[in-house]
């Protein structure tokens, strides 16, 4: 007989790959951990190879289980949407989300066009704006939803989804001349009110770096020009990094960094639409991160 993938297993599966460990997963799935082990060597046993090597202090997919991973991401993806393409395709509705543009940019638009191609009924009205733009927005009953970057705060911010390292990152081209500690560091930031923009002030003046502004951009593209252009530094999460710029590290003087975090904030009461879009979106980034 050929072997069957059950889905509930691949899902346990790609949740805890994505997790990095049995106890994050289990949180994330709202199962003990020891089912979480059990539904792993269940699909162990049907695919007759190892798929996870644990010990207690490490966790580490095999060959196959990195192979398994590619697909079980694709094949649950393609589950979902079409369960939500027959199930929920008569939903209609209109949901208001508000994101900061860079990670729309980078993040979102895949994410976006899975859901609108599950529920045609939708429509989606997606704005840009800073982040302390959008939590007043929000709390002005501007949007249903808004993903907002912040501190590591934990849980009472909405609901986190995303988590990526922030770094200083200049052109590749430009980089020997913004590496002297003694020289103050030229900025290509967002204006105020910008999160990044607060953090790398703060870094720097903890450090005793100075620093100046040089550009002053609200859009993703328009910094990235200027920093391509050789005007200055800026700061990204490492995911954002296009390929031609140059990771600065503590070589150059600079500060570490706090991670970013995205979080998303659902207004109330939720209506049906609201909801699903809400619940694809945290579970499209759990796959992601």
């Amino acid at each position: 007989m050929p072997h069957r993938l059950d889905h509930d297993l691949l899902r346990t599966f790609v949740a805890t790959a994505d997790a990095g460990s049995l106890t994050r997963a289990a949180e994330r799935l709202h199962l003990s951990q020891p089912t979480i082990s059990l539904q792993l060597k269940r699909l162990e046993t049907t695919l007759g190879c190892r798929l996870i090597e644990r010990s207690p202090r490490s966790f580490r997919l095999t060959g196959e289980g990195e192979t398994l991973l590619g697909y079980g991401r694709r094949i649950l993806a393609l589950a979902d949407e079409a369960i939500g393409r027959l199930t929920d395709s008569r939903m209609i509705g209109r949901v208001r989300l508000g994101t900061p543009e860079d990670f729309a940019t980078t993040h979102l638009s895949g994410v976006l066009a899975a859901f609108a191609r599950a529920h045609p009924g939708v429509a989606l009205e997606v704005t840009t704006d800073l982040t302390l733009n959008l939590v007043d927005r929000f709390g002005a009953g501007e949007f249903d939803i808004v993903l907002i970057k912040r501190d590591p705060v934990g849980p009472s911010d909405g609901v986190r989804v995303w988590r990526e390292p922030l770094v200083w990152t200049c052109s590749a081209e430009q980089s020997a001349g913004f590496e002297d500690p003694a020289k103050d560091l030229p900025l290509v930031v967002s204006p105020h009110p910008c999160v990044y923009r607060r953090r790398a002030l703060r870094a720097l003046d903890q450090a005793g770096r100075n620093w100046h502004v040089v550009y002053t951009s609200t859009s993703l593209a328009g910094a990235q020009a200027a920093v391509r252009a050789g005007l200055g530094v800026t700061v990204l999460p490492a995911g954002m990094v296009p390929p031609d710029f140059k990771k600065l590290d503590a070589k150059a003087g600079l500060p570490l960094l706090p991670e970013a975090e995205i979080a998303l904030m659902l207004a109330q009461p939720v209506d049906p639409a609201t909801d699903r879009l809400a619940g694809h979106i945290v579970s499209s980034l759990e796959q992601a991160v």
